[in-house]
């Protein structure tokens, strides 16, 4: 019996490749650039399954070209990239990679909130440029973290890990969320709930954790940067266009805030001339949250795995519209 046929867009970690190969007609991508759109239709006509990455556009056009496609695998936790309405009318199930990755997101944010509070990229740029000439009690001066208040946007699995790294600070941590957490948690890691004005007033750090929706589009804009502390530091692991980027500049620029640490733009990737490239007060990281080899390998095997079982008609270890199968 002939293999099912995949198309996998981007190289990732081998043991995934070779789970893959072992029961697949197997084309990978080798470019380190994703597949034009023209090429990326022509790939799927005839393919059964496709591993995906956030950058691949999976719109109505790929799906009505796609008309053998059972499973779409993306190496991601997000899917916005993915027309996951037309995915489910057409019965198609979605994989994604959530779990695996929370820690080393939580990381990476908790990372760029010390460095952007405590201007290490400043610094340490000072110092390659020959500026250090001596001690002076006023250079690079910042907030402290330890003692401070943290406000987490969004407190699901990766909020929650914010909020596990913030007690070893002895941070206040504010939180808002569609879904309170329940009283257990709110206890175990000192949560106190306020809503999104209350919490960017009253923040030093805010911590950016929702998905990208209609509703979260711009949900940090000129209004919410108003509201924030001089010495406020904003820190987004999640999607880029949650933060008015042309609001966000101009905060930094008026030092209306203090600081802003980016694991995520709007685009992706940000031009080299982009107005906040140019800010001292600003660090952009290519989205890099969850690059640990622990967590890309782990990401790598799920996605593997989602695919392999929806060619196989069983249900996916992790489903982004689980519609299909009837459950709600």
């Amino acid at each position: 019996m002939l293999k099912p046929k995949v198309f996998v867009t981007r190289r990732i970690f081998p043991e995934a490749l070779d789970m893959i190969a072992s029961k697949t007609r197997m084309e990978l991508w080798e470019d380190e650039l994703p597949p034009p759109k023209d090429i990326l239709l022509e790939k799927i006509k005839d393919c059964h399954g496709i591993l995906s990455l956030l950058t691949d556009e999976l719109d109505t056009e790929f799906f009505k070209t796609a008309e053998h496609l059972r499973v779409v695998s993306q190496i991601a936790v997000g899917y916005d990239n993915i027309d996951i309405v037309e995915a489910t009318r057409r019965l198609i199930p979605v994989g994604h990679t959530p779990h695996v990755l929370n820690a080393a997101t939580a990381d990476m944010a908790f990372l760029l909130m010390m460095a952007a509070g405590r201007r290490l990229i400043e610094s340490r740029m000072f110092v390659k440029e020959g500026e250090w000439k001596t001690w002076h009690p006023m250079h690079f001066l910042g907030p402290n973290v330890y003692g401070a208040t943290l406000g987490i946007v969004g407190m699901g699995r990766i909020g929650l890990e914010m909020a596990r790294r913030a007690r070893g600070f002895d941070m206040e941590v504010l939180y808002t969320d569609p879904n309170r957490r329940s009283r257990e948690d709110e206890r175990e890691f000192n949560l106190k709930y306020q809503n999104l004005d209350e919490l960017l007033s009253k923040s030093d750090f805010i911590s950016l954790h929702v998905n990208l929706t209609p509703e979260t589009h711009h949900l940090i804009s000129k209004r919410e940067f108003h509201l924030m502390k001089t010495t406020a530091v904003l820190v987004n692991a999640a999607r880029g266009p949650i933060v008015d980027h042309d609001a966000l500049y101009d905060s930094l620029k008026k030092r209306e805030i203090f600081a802003a640490g980016l694991d995520v733009t709007d685009p992706e990737p940000l031009p080299k001339d982009h107005p906040l490239l140019s800010l001292d007060n600003c660090i952009v990281v290519p989205h890099v949250a969850s690059a640990s080899f622990s967590s890309r390998l782990d990401m790598s095997l799920l996605a593997a795995q989602n695919l392999l079982a929806g060619l196989d008609g069983k249900t996916l270890p992790n489903c982004a519209n689980p519609e299909v199968y009837g459950i709600r």
